[in-house]
């Protein structure tokens, strides 16, 4: 089997786990802790090798998405905003893409692009995986300021775990 979809697969189960069996357990109950939620699964969706398939991409994105529903009895929501990153990951790839353009045979780490760049990308994913995932969860506007309040809090500890591990495995694929 190949290296990279080897690679992919682990990160994949890793991911899922990591997410379904771990962050789902930690609940923030107090005040403005509550307003917290954990979720670095959508790190397999980012570190997808850039030359993999739209439609490759957005069905993983899905396939990750529906697992983590079952994790935490949510009927679509992971799956439909999973999904809408799989779907959007191009476009933000192209805002960022650098001058000589883009190595295809790789994912999009912190070791080939830069601590920099890597920051940026999965910051801006990170943040529209969180608001498009609250907003689908209140499932109307007239909550805004709470949806801005969840992503906001939920990216800041989300970001950090998610750094942590590009620190800590720091993929080379």
């Amino acid at each position: 089997m190949n290296n990279i979809v080897l690679t992919n697969v682990f990160r994949f189960l890793g991911l899922l786990l990591f997410q379904g069996l771990i962050l789902r357990r930690i609940e923030f109950d107090a005040g403005v802790w509550s307003y917290i939620h954990i979720l670095v699964y959508p790190l397999f969706i980012f570190l997808l090798p850039l030359r993999t398939p739209r439609p490759l991409v957005i069905f993983s994105a899905f396939a990750m998405g529906i697992l983590v529903d079952l994790f935490y009895y949510s009927p679509g929501i992971h799956a439909s905003t999973a999904t809408f990153l799989g779907f959007i990951r191009p476009q933000v790839l192209s805002w960022l893409e650098p001058r000589g353009g883009y190595n295809v045979n790789f994912s999009p780490t912190r070791a080939r692009f830069g601590d920099n760049w890597f920051l940026r990308y999965s910051a801006i994913l990170l943040a529209i995986h969180l608001f498009f995932y609250f907003s689908v969860e209140a499932f109307t506007f007239v909550f805004i300021g709470r949806i801005l309040l969840n992503t906001l809090m939920s990216f800041v500890l989300s970001f950090f775990f998610i750094f942590g591990y590009m620190r800590v495995f720091d993929p080379l694929d």
